[in-house]
């Protein structure tokens, strides 16, 4: 392998990487606030990959009718909980909040139809149909189970992740899809050639990272979305909703998600269930980075990202098997560290 052949496998770990550390923030968000290893997370990635490719084919993408779907069913679960003390004016709120807002989007994907679309507008509508299907998960799986324990709430992510493979299958069906690239041109670098694509994860990357640490930093709600996730019981007690902490949470998890689906779409084919791996590739840089510290999770995903690279090259066979092993250190010295009793409440 010669210094040129080198260059390449690193861009594509890099710009894998830059995915995978996407996924790692939002899991280690969405463990920080709500304690729930969401295994789903690469769901939102094959979701977001699909309903942005069917946009750009000019056709109604599955998610439609499932957010809608979402959307009812939260609504049921909210007027359940809350069949007691039911007003109108709560009726009025949760049906616009929760059953309107998936009506108008699918109102407004099918009005466009098949006419051609800039990609921005297809990016925009990917995220308006995927990003709210955090907050009805949580609102249906999560948020009942209350103070469940992580292992609790671990299975009951399994049990989603399985439930949304079965409904991607049926709302999808069993063809992958692909699309074209979001940037055209490319960049040379000396040897290398960049692609457009590869420009606009690293751009995408970097923007979201930004954007997010300027929510958490300069927002009121961005404040108490991170106050919820250093200490969950110390926010409610100065009044911060840690449901809606919670809500929040879900909602950046399932819109980073299908951001990572479009910046993937165009370079693989996706699948219904593609998104298991993609997102336990994110998983195990959360893992590194002990599912609590965002640094070390991005740095991480770099390292995962360029050591899957390597491994396609000089093992391809073996690549997944090399990738998923660079955890097993990680769980043993943190084992070691560990000094918690099995029977400690979590």
């Amino acid at each position: 392998m010669d210094a040129t052949i080198l260059l390449f496998l690193v861009q594509d770990g890099l710009t894998n990487g830059a995915i995978y550390a996407l996924l790692g923030f939002a899991l280690v968000l969405l463990f920080t606030v709500t304690r729930t290893i969401f295994i789903p997370q690469g769901d939102f990635v094959a979701y977001g990959a699909l309903t942005y490719a069917l946009l750009r084919a000019g056709h109604l993408p599955g998610t439609v009718k499932l957010l809608a779907v979402f959307g009812a069913t939260a609504l049921a679960v909210e007027l359940w909980s809350r069949r007691r003390d039911l007003t109108p004016g709560f009726i009025a709120t949760q049906c616009a909040t929760k059953l309107g807002v998936p009506l108008a989007i699918w109102a407004v994907v099918a009005v466009l139809g098949a006419a051609p679309r800039p990609v921005l507008l297809d990016l925009a509508l990917t995220i308006a149909i995927v990003g709210p299907m955090g907050p009805y998960l949580y609102r249906i799986v999560f948020q009942p189970l209350g103070g469940a324990t992580v292992l609790t709430l671990f299975i009951a992510a399994v049990a989603v992740h399985i439930a949304l493979i079965a409904l991607g299958l049926a709302f999808f069906g069993p063809e992958g899809q692909r699309a074209p690239a979001l940037i055209a041109t490319s960049l040379k670098l000396g040897p290398v050639v960049v692609s457009g694509q590869s420009l606009a994860v690293y751009a995408t990357t970097i923007l979201l990272t930004a954007a997010l640490s300027a929510f958490f930093a300069l927002t009121l709600r961005g404040k108490a979305l991170h106050a919820s996730a250093v200490n969950a019981l110390g926010a409610r007690l100065v009044g911060i909703d840690t449901h809606v902490s919670a809500k929040i949470a879900f909602a950046l998890a399932a819109t980073i998600g299908a951001v990572s689906g479009v910046l993937i779409v165009p370079m693989t084919t996706i699948y219904y269930d593609s998104g298991f791996v993609i997102g336990l590739k994110g998983f195990v840089a959360a893992i590194f980075g002990g599912l609590g510290s965002f640094i070390i999770t991005g740095i991480a995903a770099f390292s995962v990202g360029i050591v899957e690279a390597l491994a396609s090259f000089f093992a391809s066979s073996f690549k997944e098997i090399i990738v998923f092993s660079l955890i097993i250190p990680v769980l043993l010295v943190r084992s070691a560290r560990s000094h918690h009793g099995d029977d400690e409440d979590h």
